[in-house]
């Protein structure tokens, strides 16, 4: 299984191949619900589902389509958003209640490891095996598989991979992987090319700085989990991990060091305050015509053809993540998971069949989301409308589900020690080698306590 799935892999699995794959997440084959099945919504009409989502792009598009399931099904949606730190807190308190108030929740998949370790949400296979509630059209091989191994998965190998013990608790959406974004019309004027390499991404920074007129790459900056990001985008192409095989750190050796001398390297030459942007006033910054490149999230796609703030609409191009030691892109974003004392689980898996079929997926790519399913990656309609989605299809080759490790502290970590380490290194506040080794024993202590050492 390892081997069909793995994201060196050169071509995305034969969907023969990536059925096999996902049935043996569940250690035994799925039964194929019955095409003949009474109506499946028929027993939940008049139901409302309580629904965490975060403030994020992909939800907004997602909106406009619940009218058309509670036309189609009878089930009411109850919507409740907040910024995606706030959703958090408020998910853990919620879903650790005897009864919770939300039914279904958007995750980040970082915190997918803490919330099966906390008994809050449901493996997802007794719903797939349930003939009256699985559609027969679903398809679980058509999503992406490093998606689906990245958000979905927990147990198995390292305890969020697939393989033995592995379980399904989540679907993605709102998925993404990274991707360089770049204006076409200043490289073209400068007579460049965009950058390959990290070599050549490196060189970029301080030539477009100087003949742009603008910053050469935004990027996030926020101490905590967003500056963590950013260095991770660059962390793992030039071949780092952040532990070995036995969790003792390794971020503090060469790639990590190397990885967040770009960094600042980058704020350098980047917008002005970026040390203290996120993911919106980085991608802010790119959609008003004020940063030369965007190294991030495939969210961009949608961002440049749909949002009001977009000021580059036909003057964006897009490349493959530039190559370190090696090819390698982000596994990361949403997540739908039900919570275990949801008194209308049944409902809420319908609802989330229903966002992540295969209509609901091109339908939402319309709208300026992203899709999660090969089938619309290879949609000859799609392909026509968003040639982007041709990049997308060849940048997942490359989409490592290992990216950052998905234990059950890592957002302790992430948030903590390593998230104010980075951010020192990035400001210039301490030299990039001292942050990162200074924080060692505290990591470790997180570790011990979290049972991993």
């Amino acid at each position: 299984m390892t081997s069909l799935l793995s994201p060196q892999s050169s071509h995305l699995p034969h969907r023969r191949q990536v059925l096999k794959a996902a049935v043996s997440v569940f250690g035994a084959a799925l039964p194929l619900a019955s095409s003949r099945a009474s109506d499946r919504y028929a027993k939940y009409r008049g139901q409302t589902v309580a629904f965490s989502i975060p403030d994020h792009p992909h939800f907004d598009a997602m909106v406009k389509l619940l009218p058309r399931f509670t036309q189609e099904t009878g089930i009411q949606v109850e919507l409740a958003r907040e910024h995606i730190l706030r959703m958090k807190h408020r998910q853990l308190a919620e879903l650790s209640q005897a009864r919770s108030s939300f039914d279904l929740v958007s995750y980040v998949a970082t915190w997918k490891s803490e919330y099966v370790s906390k008994q809050l949400i449901r493996p997802l296979a007794p719903f797939l095996q349930d003939l009256a509630l699985a559609d027969p059209g679903f398809d679980l091989a058509d999503v992406v598989p490093g998606y689906l191994q990245n958000i979905g998965l927990v147990g198995g190998p390292k305890g969020y991979l697939p393989g033995p013990g592995a379980r399904l608790y989540g679907l993605p959406y709102g998925a993404e992987t990274s991707v360089l974004a770049y204006r076409r019309d200043v490289f073209a004027e400068l007579k460049l090319q965009p950058p390959s390499t990290y070599a050549q991404l490196r060189r970029l920074l301080p030539l477009l700085r100087s003949q742009s007129g603008m910053a050469a790459l935004t990027s996030r900056g926020q101490v905590g989990h967003n500056c963590v990001h950013a260095w991770l985008l660059h962390f793992n192409p030039l071949g780092g991990r952040v532990f070995d095989a036995r969790w003792v750190p390794t971020f503090h050796q060469p790639p990590g060091v190397q990885a967040l001398q770009l960094l600042k390297e980058i704020a350098d030459t980047g917008p002005e305050g970026m040390a203290n942007f996120g993911y919106n006033e980085m991608l802010q910054t790119f959609l008003e015509g004020r940063s030369a490149m965007y190294l991030d999230s495939t969210a961009v796609f949608g961002a440049v053809r749909s949002s009001p703030l977009s000021r580059v609409g036909g003057k964006v191009g897009y490349a493959l993540h530039p190559r370190g030691t090696r090819m390698a892109s982000q596994t990361g974003g949403l997540g739908l998971a039900i919570a275990r004392t949801s008194e209308r689980a049944n409902a809420a898996f319908l609802l989330m069949q229903w966002l992540t079929a295969k209509a609901q997926d091109k339908a939402v790519c319309a709208l300026g989301a992203a899709p999660l399913r090969v089938s619309t990656l290879r949609d000859p309609e799609l392909l026509r409308r968003y040639p982007e989605f041709a990049l997308l299809r060849e940048q997942l080759r490359y989409a490592d589900p290992d990216w950052r490790p998905i234990i059950s502290v890592w957002d302790e970590i992430n948030t903590g020690p390593l998230g104010a380490a980075v951010h020192q290194g990035l400001t210039g506040t301490v030299p990039p080698e001292q942050a990162l080794g200074a924080i060692l024993g505290r990591v470790t202590d997180i570790l011990v306590a979290g049972g991993y050492r």
